[in-house]
């Protein structure tokens, strides 16, 4: 069990989630480097210890203090009613921004339309315990089955049904499946052990890099524009640019010109640009943001 001072020890999630965390802790400031053949990485902070581990496994390893801390998804801490404090939620994944789903899927000619269907039916799944709650919580006594992987493979033959996660849903189309019910929806959590919660200095160590971590995120959809405005166009530029957010607005050294600056959304840079320039607005400048902590 940890019992060192000063020193966090942090689980990483081996696997799908792997790289996208690296991203993140790197533009949260923390360099991490990963060996091939090593479950420590190393990380640029002395004060943190950090080990891949599973997502699936990490709530439980984090409930009974082998860790500190760690990232994992909501729905392994289901999974495993794990009793953790959730410190942060963070909405990436492998593929983006959007909250995974675990759902119940069938074959297109099944005869299963709605989830009271499943009834003496036999369903294959990763996320076994919470499965089997669910169906519970719905009065439905079905035969769950662990699956190892592969699980879209498994019906009509090895399986009625499956309960699976999904992200766009491409891979339930690939081998023509179609979705039932959503069951749960996931995001990534930031994750403490309740006795490392109590402790004054783990504590705001923990909180400072869930801090850190969510102004990463919040940066990652988010640019700064900057641009010099003359009196005369003002008034339209500053229209354009309140709709957003309110700009930092400076005087320059030349009497009536004006420094605009503004943090938006990337999406609507390309079509605000033109715009601004129309307005009047010069010698705009559109930069990348590492972190937006609000």
């Amino acid at each position: 069990m940890i019992n060192k001072k000063n020193l966090l020890n942090i689980g990483l999630p081996k696997g799908s989630l792997q790289e996208a965390t690296l991203r993140l802790f790197k533009k949260a400031g923390y360099n991490i480097s990963v060996s091939s053949r090593s479950y420590y990485p190393v990380v640029d902070d002395p004060e943190i210890n950090s080990m891949l581990i599973r997502a699936q496994e990490m709530a439980r390893y984090v409930e009974d203090g082998y860790l500190d801390c760690g990232l994992t998804g909501h729905d392994w801490i289901k999974e495993q009613n794990a009793d953790v404090v959730e410190v942060a939620e963070l909405q990436y994944g492998k593929e983006g921004f959007r909250p995974v789903r675990w759902v119940v899927a069938v074959p297109m000619d099944s005869k299963i339309n709605k989830i009271q269907d499943l009834q003496g039916k036999r369903i294959a799944t990763e996320l076994m315990g919470y499965t089997k709650r669910y169906l519970k919580s719905k009065g439905i006594t079905a035969e769950v089955d662990f699956s190892w992987g592969a699980t879209e493979v498994k019906p009509p033959y090895l399986a009625d049904a499956i309960v699976d996660i999904t992200e766009t849903g491409s891979s339930l189309r690939a081998n023509n499946l179609r979705i039932v019910e959503v069951i749960l929806e996931s995001t990534t959590r930031f994750i403490a052990n309740k006795k490392s919660w109590q402790d004054k200095w783990k504590r705001r160590k923990i909180e400072n890099i869930a801090m850190l971590l969510k102004g990463g995120l919040a940066a990652e959809e988010r640019v700064g524009l900057k641009m010099n405005v003359q009196e005369g166009a003002y008034k339209k530029v500053l229209s354009l640019l309140s709709a957003m957010h309110s700009p930092t607005i400076s005087t320059l050294s030349v009497q009536g010109w004006y420094a605009f600056e503004v943090i938006t959304q990337e999406r609507l840079v390309r079509d605000l640009i033109p715009k601004l320039k129309t307005a009047g607005a010069s010698g705009i400048v559109e930069y990348p943001l590492n972190k937006v902590v609000e």
